[in-house]
């Protein structure tokens, strides 16, 4: 299935800001991944927002999928912080 969206000024720049991380590829990937997101969010409302630690752990798992720190290491970061 195919599906053309216009977005306003507002939702291009959320989809461009995605794009410049390097997280993304395409337009089409942000917007799956948002949707995706958004369903996840909405089921855990329809649920009455009560999970078990499990879910919780899962959930985030899901969410942090494709994300990375560019081969920077925590400790870097938190010492780069410790600068300012």
């Amino acid at each position: 299935m195919s599906l053309t969206l216009t977005l306003d000024a507002h939702g291009e720049e959320l989809v461009a800001a995605h794009l410049r991380s390097g997280l993304y590829q395409s337009p089409e990937e942000v917007v799956t991944r948002a949707l995706e997101t958004l369903a996840v969010k909405e089921q855990c409302g329809a649920a009455g927002g009560t999970m078990t630690p499990a879910e919780a752990v899962d959930d985030i798992r899901e969410l942090r999928k494709g994300v990375t720190l560019g081969g920077l290491r925590i400790r870097d970061l938190i010492n780069e912080g410790r600068k300012y």
